[in-house]
């Protein structure tokens, strides 16, 4: 019985040890806070993502395995309080990303850089959103419209750009923790130059500074992981 008791416990008691990581709890935290605070959808974390899911699959089968053993119910308690919260951030960090994905759908399918930053689970959600809501305008009032008025994306036939495409807006402010040093960047995004005249003319964030700071001209520094959103 020592023995058998000996086995149970270096085993999935290992293998859980090993895939629950603070390292990829604390990552995952890191992708939400920042997808949640930026006003455009960022690259979708693929292997982080596959990671939690074998991460909480793992978990499932501990706590169900250590309910069946008869294990001391705190032990399993705190052990169902680590999947609960890497289920809660897996869903949050999902969810806000549909979230913009409903809000911003056209303007998302309709630029390149976006689009690749979809899982492909996303771009066939966001393909058959678009679907879906093409025909049903299209039955209930564009087909009712004069043919100048019957475009998804623009007000009318005269209009030079997709006016009627909801966007996210770039020029908004955020708070951003800075992780590793940024690139001296125009706080004016249109400015960006690589000589700048006096130090006046830019701004550059070092680890620990914390900023309220315009989005657009530091998107870069956070999708390269220089900064993080709070």
């Amino acid at each position: 019985m020592a023995s058998g008791a000996g086995d149970w416990s270096s085993s999935p008691i290992d293998d859980y040890e090993t895939l629950i990581s603070t390292t990829d709890v604390e990552l995952l935290k890191r992708a939400w806070r920042n997808e949640k605070a930026s006003p455009e959808i960022l690259p979708f974390q693929d292997d982080l993502v596959k990671r939690a899911k074998e991460q909480i699959q793992l978990m499932e089968e501990t706590v169900d395995e250590f309910e069946e053993s008869g294990h001391d119910p705190l032990i399993v308690s705190l052990y169902q309080m680590d999947l609960d919260r890497a289920q809660f951030l897996l869903r949050s960090y999902l969810r806000v990303r549909l979230q913009k994905i409903e809000k911003f759908m056209f303007c998302i399918w309709k630029n390149d850089t976006y689009r690749d930053r979809l899982s492909e689970e996303e771009k066939s959600f966001i393909e058959s959103c678009i679907r879906v809501i093409e025909k049903h305008l299209d039955e209930t009032v564009l087909s009712k419209l004069p043919e100048n008025y019957r475009d998804i994306l623009k007000q009318s036939a005269i209009s030079e750009e997709d006016d009627m495409v909801p966007e996210p807006q770039l020029d908004t402010f955020v708070v951003a923790n800075c992780k590793r040093a940024t690139r001296p960047l125009y706080l004016d995004s249109n400015r960006q130059s690589a000589v700048f005249d006096n130090r006046d003319d830019y701004f550059q964030m070092v680890p620990g500074d914390l900023c309220i700071i315009r989005y657009k001209p530091f998107r870069e520094e956070l999708i390269n992981g220089n900064i993080d959103l709070v």
